[in-house]
């Protein structure tokens, strides 16, 4: 059984990005954004080396000693600002831990680091959304420290 103390983070690699695919598309949000096919299509691989090349943001995965792999997930943006004396803010975005290993530390653990790296990279706070509908995620993060604090809106296209 995999706990967090089994769990190193490390920077995603181009071969995460079908475990990082599988676990953003296993609920139903997920499910209806995301297309689980094989070979996974490319544009999947395009968006990672995206994110690889920019260094203000950080995709991360958390990987389990004891054989699992890839079992969580998460992407740290840092936005550097005017607001807030010039001070940048962290970003959190798909934070996922694989349905088989929830419950064990490895969510917080992901979380931790982000925000240490955040801090250490300068930022004045961290945020996130999340969807109205994920009220355990809701209650996790105000677990965390985070505090219900702004109305979150999208357009999607």
């Amino acid at each position: 059984m995999t706990e967090a103390s089994s769990i190193t983070i490390r920077r995603a690699r181009r071969e995460d990005v079908a475990a990082i695919v599988g676990m953003l598309a296993d609920d139903p949000l997920g499910s209806a954004r995301e297309r689980i096919e094989d070979p996974l299509p490319q544009s999947y691989y395009e968006a990672f080396a995206r994110v690889e090349r920019d260094p203000n943001l950080q995709l991360v995965v958390a990987v389990d000693g004891e054989g699992e792999g890839v079992v969580g997930c998460l992407q740290l943006a840092v936005l550097p600002g005017i607001s807030s004396q010039g001070g940048s803010r962290g970003l959190l975005e798909d934070v996922r831990v694989a349905k088989h290993c929830r419950s064990r530390g490895i969510g917080e653990k992901l979380v931790q680091w982000a925000v240490t790296e955040a801090r250490a990279r300068g930022c004045m706070l961290v945020e996130l959304l999340t969807h109205q509908t994920r009220v355990d995620a809701q209650r996790f993060y105000e677990r965390l420290g985070f505090a219900r604090s702004h109305v979150g809106m999208t357009i999607r296209f």
